[in-house]
């Protein structure tokens, strides 16, 4: 949701764009609280709670963050996914959650790096989640062991530059080295990653078009639209009290809000102008669209899930060193029945043939304005055990 759309929900002249600047002492600007833990952790002492600093920064689903750590054991640290914390409409299989789990490992691994640790990740040292369920048993442990030969990731000064940048992107085609950078970036992992760019316009309208339907369906399936306002947080209030989710910070939102005239209990109808809104504004970013990334697997069980989460940080961060911004357009992604047609459409036009092959990840690339961070709990809020 963004501002346009939430104008087009006040036409009529029940609200006009002129009376957002007017509200006295509105800003769109997130609270500092919120997003404090991208200042980093300064001379924080505890090694562990320094590497976690950087860890929370990854990207994840939502921005629900459903990372939990247990640090009872000394040069230690056991990850668990906070199942108060899942997207059971949309990843009703937990297959992103898998992924975000294996984002904060990657930052961990690269913190570790810098502090002259080697970060040894045992995954599922209890046991493998099943297909389809998740349980208390944890996702890795991680033993930080002192290494003097251990070898710094160059990819980790892009760690506080990295942002999810869901803006308009400039036209022009990113160039083929940016392009190999970014697909060398994830050669350690047993995937294929491809893109489609502009230059070829007939293979990227194709994704263009899968992209939109799968937005369309997205935002006119009831409950999925629910799931989504569950996790908005609308105004410094709340965002600063919650510091996940979906942010909007936007005065006309809040007033929309604050006068009863946005409903989070109930999804919009499909022809609503909260929802055409967000669909045209949607189609708009991808028909400027530049550029396509895609990661493919082979197999999809929970180890590739969560290595194909730091495959995908990375290949954010060298993007980002790039000057290139990147967005997941998850949505045809996922595993619901509505989502079924786009689902099948993006697996056959990447080569991704399933079950044998996995879509993990779909993004669109190019060159963005420079946009903010998402807020942050802070490595406090992740601490199940010290």
């Amino acid at each position: 949701m963004n501002r346009r759309s939430f104008l087009r929900i006040a036409g009529g002249g029940v609200i006009t764009a002129a009376t957002a600047t007017t509200i006295a002492g509105c800003s769109s600007a997130l609270p500092d609280a919120a997003i404090a833990a991208w200042r980093g952790p300064g001379d924080e002492p505890d090694v562990r709670r320094w590497i976690l600093a950087h860890a929370i920064l990854a990207p994840h689903s939502h921005n629900l963050q459903s990372w939990l750590v247990d640090l009872s054991v000394p040069d230690q640290i056991t990850l668990r996914i906070d199942r108060t914390r899942l997207l059971p409409e949309t990843d009703p299989f937990s297959r992103q959650m898998l992924m975000s789990q294996g984002t904060f490992l990657e930052l961990l691994d690269q913190a570790a790096r810098e502090k002259g640790l080697r970060a040894e990740i045992a995954l599922f040292p209890e046991g493998v989640f099943g297909p389809t369920t998740l349980d208390d048993r944890p996702t890795a442990r991680i033993r930080l062991v002192p290494d003097a030969a251990v070898a710094r990731e160059p990819l980790f000064a892009q760690v506080f530059r990295r942002h999810t940048n869901r803006e308009a992107y400039e036209p022009r085609v990113p160039s083929p080295d940016a392009l190999q950078a970014i697909a060398a970036s994830t050669a350690a992992y047993p995937m294929r990653s491809g893109f489609v760019t502009s230059a070829d316009a007939e293979a990227i309208e194709h994704q263009r078009r899968i992209a939109r339907e799968a937005w369309r369906i997205e935002l006119t399936t009831p409950r999925t639209v629910l799931e989504s306002f569950k996790v908005l947080r609308v105004g410094p209030r709340e965002i600063a009290e919650h510091r996940d989710g979906i942010s909007l910070n936007d005065p006309m939102v809040r007033l929309l809000v604050a006068t009863g005239l946005f409903d989070r209990s109930v999804a919009p109808a499909p022809d609503d102008t909260a929802t055409t809104g967000q669909i045209d504004d949607f189609n708009a970013k991808i028909a400027a669209t530049p550029a396509f990334y895609w990661l493919v697997s082979e197999g999809n069980d929970r180890i590739t899930q969560v290595n194909a989460g730091r495959a995908w940080v990375r290949a954010q961060l060298a993007a980002t060193a790039q000057g290139l911004a990147m967005q997941p357009i998850s949505q045809a992604l996922q595993e619901y029945p509505e989502m079924a047609a786009p689902y099948r459409e993006i697996h056959e036009r990447l080569g991704a043939s399933a079950p044998r092959h996995t879509v993990q990840m779909w993004a669109r690339l190019g060159y963005g304005p420079s946009i903010g961070p998402a807020p942050r709990r802070g490595v406090a809020a992740h601490v199940m055990k010290a």
